[in-house]
C-alpha cells in the first residue's frame, strides 16, 4: 500500500472524532507539512439528512467545512507525528468560506487541503471540496493543537 494513503484505522489514531461526527473515510496524496486529500462517501444513511431537508436531502455546508477541517487535522497530526491522547485540534479562524453547489446522498467529496503557513502547533490551510470536477465549497482555516482540560 502506498504511504501517501491514510486509511480509516490510522485516521482514528490521528484525530479524536468518532461516529456520527467523523466525516472522512480516508485520505490520499499525503505530503508532510504540505497537503492531503480527504475523501468522504456521502450516503443516504447520514443522520443529518433526516432533517436537512426531508424530501430534498442536502449535506449541511458547515459539515462540509468540518470534513475539510478534519482532513487538515489528519495532515497536522501526521506531519507532526502527534500523540492525540489528551489533546484536541481546534479551529482558531475560518475565512473566505464559499458554498458553490449542494452535496447530496450518493456523491463522493474529494477535499484537497494545503498548508499555507505553519509555525509550531499552529497551521493555516486552504481547503476545497469537490464532487467530481465541480467545486462544492472552499475555505481558509487556522487550527491549533490544545491540551484537553478536565471537567
Amino acid at each position: 500500500m502506498s504511504t501517501d494513503v491514510v486509511e480509516l484505522a490510522e485516521i482514528l489514531r490521528r484525530i479524536p472524532h468518532r461516529y456520527p461526527f467523523l466525516l472522512i473515510d480516508r485520505c490520499e496524496d499525503f505530503q508532510a507539512n504540505k497537503s492531503i486529500t480527504g475523501i468522504k462517501c456521502v450516503t443516504a444513511n447520514e443522520s443529518f439528512f433526516q432533517g436537512h431537508f426531508p424530501g430534498n436531502p442536502v449535506m449541511p455546508g458547515v459539515l462540509i467545512v468540518e470534513a475539510i477541517a478534519q482532513s487538515g487535522g489528519v495532515l497536522m497530526s501526521k506531519s507532526l507525528d502527534a500523540d492525540i491522547a489528551g489533546k484536541s485540534i481546534f479551529f482558531a479562524a475560518l475565512d473566505n468560506i464559499r458554498f458553490r453547489r449542494p452535496v447530496r446522498p450518493g456523491e463522493v467529496l474529494r477535499m484537497p487541503v494545503e498548508v499555507l503557513k505553519h509555525r509550531g502547533g499552529l497551521f493555516k490551510f486552504a481547503g476545497r471540496a469537490f464532487v467530481g470536477d465541480q467545486l462544492a465549497a472552499e475555505v481558509e482555516f487556522t487550527a491549533m493543537v490544545v491540551e484537553n482540560t478536565s471537567e
